[in-house]
């Protein structure tokens, strides 16, 4: 799903990642993130690939809500069980969308 993201500017946090090993509690702790995430004040929205390499970019509408998120305690663990189990590497970039446009088949079927 692509996010429903408002007029710019607002940022993204960009978590580019490559799994280590599988393991039966990331499904479980990702989906939970996701949920929490979605709680936060200034979330705007996610999108997620997941292939040999996993790209999720979560929309945050400033930095403050960015940073708030990332002192979250449960957070912070998933965040310590992805440095020690489930990933091999990642990075975590943050940018400033200043534009955005795109393409919608569906609204021309309407």
């Amino acid at each position: 799903m692509i996010a429903n993201t408002p007029k710019p500017p607002y940022y993204a946090v960009i978590f580019s990642s490559i799994r280590a090993k599988e393991d039966v509690s990331y499904s479980e702790i990702s989906d939970k993130m996701i949920e929490l995430a979605q709680q936060q004040e200034g979330f705007l929205g996610m999108e997620s690939a997941k292939n040999e390499i996993g790209i999720t970019v979560s929309y945050w509408d400033s930095l403050e809500a960015i940073k708030n998120w990332k002192m979250n305690v449960d957070h912070a663990e998933a965040r310590e069980k992805g440095r020690s189990i489930w990933y091999e590497k990642f990075k975590v970039r943050i940018s400033k969308v200043e534009r955005d446009y795109g393409f919608d088949s569906f609204s021309l079927k309407k």
